[in-house]
């Protein structure tokens, strides 16, 4: 078995309202950043999986995201796995 690390980029939707990140946008002006606009707020996961090889940990991570870390109606996921040494 060897040892993986997968970083998971979890997101709202474009299409679906974020209201932390319009909040956030919001307190940019008073930062005196209003060049700053359309923040989203998400999640980044990290977690280590024992695997037979890349694809292997790949499917795995892709199946947490699916089923647990993600909700597929209002968030989308992105992710890398890399073998760890």
């Amino acid at each position: 078995m060897k040892k993986f690390q997968a970083e998971i980029d979890v997101m709202p939707k474009k299409e679906i309202l974020d209201p932390q990140g319009k909040a956030v946008t919001g307190s940019m002006k008073n930062l005196g950043l209003a060049e700053i606009h359309n923040v989203r707020i998400g999640k980044h996961i990290t977690l280590e999986i024992e695997a037979d090889s890349a694809e292997t940990a790949h499917s795995k991570v892709d199946l947490a995201c699916k089923n647990l870390l993600a909700n597929l109606i209002m968030e989308s996921y992105s992710f890398s796995v890399s073998e760890v040494a």
